[in-house]
């Protein structure tokens, strides 16, 4: 998919988001990147295979 050089890392590798920006929608909360992964703004992260990677940080909001 990355036409890039060098090439971007892939939606498999570990550092999967130092790929470059394809498409960004920052009032939606996602960006779309060149391997295929699209990171929301809470830091979760959509795979091109289906599979979600959950956000490592906490709602900024806390319950009372």
């Amino acid at each position: 998919m990355c036409q890039h050089r060098p090439q971007c890392p892939s939606a498999d590798a570990r550092d999967r988001e130092a790929a470059l920006v394809v498409a960004f929608h920052p009032e939606q909360g996602w960006w779309l990147l060149c391997n295929g992964v699209v990171i929301f703004d809470d830091t979760g992260e959509l795979l091109p295979d289906g599979r979600s990677v959950p956000a490592r940080r906490a709602p900024s909001h806390q319950a009372a």
